[in-house]
């Protein structure tokens, strides 16, 4: 399949130090000592009290949702079955897996079930879900890197096996240690 059926509408981008939709900076990081992820999210006005449980993954796909959708023109109030999610990395869980270890490790063996609710990828894409009410496709990628065509690929096959879907918010969304690269868009059939 060589042939692109949908339109790209809105772009984001974040790294460990900087945050753009569509090329154009939304924020650069200036103090190291506060929470990146929560730096963004006070910046860009969310409310969303659940953002501040999940771990460095959910988060940084949540503010990419986040910085897609703020001033699209969608239905906020209903579920969209016609909307999807496709997303990949590379480090899949592991930046929060290792942190599940180490609550086995150093608290006695209780690990934290708060800590292990995020301990698999596609958790990311049911918050996204959650957040933003898209009940169309919903599937996490762990690929060796990121893959432009792979993940168009992805996109039309979505598309071709659901004639109902119209938008999906697809990309690439890693964590692991101090790497972060979200890479993520939303594509109009």
């Amino acid at each position: 399949m060589t042939e692109q059926s949908f339109n790209t509408l809105i772009k984001c981008e974040i790294t460990a130090s900087t945050a753009k939709v569509n090329g154009q900076t939304i924020l650069q990081r200036t103090d190291a000592s506060e929470d990146w992820f929560s730096q963004l999210y006070h910046a860009i006005g969310m409310q969303y009290p659940k953002f501040f449980k999940m771990d460095r993954l959910c988060k940084a796909g949540i503010l990419g949702a986040e910085l897609l959708l703020k001033d699209f023109d969608y239905d906020r109030e209903n579920v969209k079955a016609d909307w999807g999610i496709i997303l990949m990395n590379s480090a899949s869980s592991l930046d929060n897996d290792r942190h599940f270890q180490e609550t086995i490790a150093t608290d006695n063996y209780y690990p934290s079930p708060a800590v292990f609710v995020y301990t698999l990828a596609n958790i990311v894409t049911g918050e996204i879900a959650i957040r933003h009410k898209t009940g169309g496709e919903s599937s996490f990628y762990v690929m060796p890197s990121f893959d432009e065509q792979l993940m168009n690929t992805l996109v039309n096959q979505a598309y071709m096996a659901n004639p109902e879907l119209t938008h999906i918010i697809c990309g690439w969304v890693n964590v692991d240690g101090e790497e972060v690269d979200v890479r993520m868009k939303v594509v109009e059939r």
